[in-house]
């Protein structure tokens, strides 16, 4: 008989629609009650599952232990397992960054290299919601928006969350029932992180002078991921209604038409790097209501430098004699002007044999998403190169332009999709050899640009 957590986590899968019948899901095992939960759940509802281990041997035989016991784990609930040995001081070293954040990357660039070897097609972490209400209060301490006060979502590209509505004490609870154990990591006793710190002392304080506080705050999370939604929506909306094809804002008609367009153009400007004092700075051109005679003001971000003209805010040319570098803003693919849909890899191959492959889209192999990228469509410079597809050299940009015949102005306006640096797509005129879809991709990613 199924019991009542499996047909809570069974429902919440369903409903966010995390999990199909025929995927392999890569479990990540740490030992602990959340993954233990994770990985007993799922094998319990008939999911195929393959169990991933990370020995970071930073706590002595105490990391040996952990494994050893996610080992025998598996051997008992009959899933298969595999473990990866990680040097996390030196990769510390090598990339100057923190033991916490080199442990995260070394993680999921292991997980997402078996992704793309086709040993599973999605990541199952055993975030819960204890975890979400922690990632709400750092990002409140930090000053975040709602982007940042939403918490985590059931699904994030290729990794899911499907004990995201379940409590830590739900948890706790179902292992040991299963006749189960797990092993506590005694790093996550000790206060040196904000996170523990905030998990072992402030929220427990927080719970004890206000009970119920918790279970109020996950809801408010659900109301904020809801209004999220609505928000990147209507955002959307907005960019099209008042952000023309060459960039430019109609500032004017935003101010008469839009009660709250002090918000609104922080949301269109804030990708771009303006902040909120630079957004009043913009707004003090204006007089008498919707009048704005100021002509000839330039607001500069590290992206992108705009000029104000008589009410329209102008991106200014990357060969403008303004000292100024191309614009440049960070994208997400799966937002405007971007968008962003996964196929399978028979489900490509399919379209490619039919001739139903779309000319004005990248198709890439979904590998292009490993290790957290960060992607950027900004204008051409000069000395940009890149493979095209189907090339073995790489070519200058500008000699591309060239054969296809671009007028200067069309130069100008043209956009480059990067990822990490590397061009991808010359929007409109040649796509990037990089990521290119293989016999071997298991995912494909469909981009299209709809600036």
């Amino acid at each position: 008989m199924e019991g009542i957590l499996n047909r809570k986590v069974r429902n919440f899968i369903t409903a966010n629609h995390l999990l199909g019948a025929d995927d392999r899901i890569l479990v990540g095992l740490s030992g602990g009650a959340d993954s233990v939960c994770l990985l007993l759940i799922l094998s319990e509802l008939g999911y195929n599952c393959l169990a991933a281990h990370c020995n970071f041997h930073l706590r002595g035989e105490e990391s040996m232990r952990d494994e050893d016991f996610c080992r025998e784990l598996c051997e008992r609930v009959g899933v298969e397992f595999r473990k990866k040995d990680f040097d996390v001081e030196g990769c510390c070293h090598d990339h100057k960054e923190s033991v916490e954040m080199a442990c995260r990357r070394l993680r999921y660039d292991w997980w997402e290299e078996m992704l793309r070897d086709g040993d599973a097609s999605v990541i199952a972490v055993g975030h819960h919601r204890e975890d979400n209400v922690e990632t709400f209060f750092l990002n409140l301490m930090r000053g975040s928006g709602i982007g940042g006060l939403k918490g985590m979502l059931p699904r994030t590209v290729n990794i899911v969350r499907p004990l995201l509505d379940c409590t830590k004490q739900e948890i706790v609870d179902y292992v040991s029932l299963a006749g189960e154990s797990f092993v506590t990591d005694s790093s996550n006793l000790s206060n040196d992180y904000k996170r523990n710190r905030l998990r072992n002392v402030l929220l427990p304080e927080f719970e004890k002078v206000f009970p119920g506080a918790i279970d109020a705050v996950a809801k408010s999370m659900d109301y904020l991921r809801d209004n999220y939604d609505l928000y990147t929506d209507y955002s959307d909306k907005l960019r099209k209604k008042y952000i023309g094809n060459d960039g430019e804002i109609d500032l004017a008609r935003l101010v008469s038409e839009e009660k709250n367009s002090r918000m609104i153009l922080f949301e269109l400007l804030s990708k771009a790097g303006m902040n909120m004092t630079q957004i009043d700075n913009i707004l003090s051109s204006f007089t008498n209501g919707d009048s704005c005679p100021a002509s000839g003001k330039i607001f500069r971000t590290s992206a992108i430098t705009y000029l104000l003209d008589r009410g329209i805010l102008r991106p200014m040319s990357s060969t403008a004699s303004y000292d100024s570098d191309p614009e440049t803003e960070i994208v997400d693919l799966n937002r405007f002007p971007f968008s962003c849909r996964k196929m399978t890899a028979n489900s490509f191959r399919e379209a490619k044999m039919n001739g139903r492959l779309r000319i004005d889209a990248l198709y890439m192999d979904s590998s292009v998403l490993d290790g957290m990228p960060v992607f950027e469509l900004r204008g051409w410079r000069k000395g940009d190169r890149m493979i095209p597809f189907g090339m073995k050299g790489s070519r200058l940009v500008s000699d591309m332009f060239t054969d296809a015949k671009y007028s200067l102005d069309k130069k100008e306006k043209a956009r480059l999709l990067t990822r990490d640096g590397q061009i991808l797509w010359v929007i409109g005129l040649r796509t990037s050899d990089a990521f290119r879809v293989t016999d071997r991709s298991p995912q494909v990613l469909e981009v299209t640009f709809n600036g």
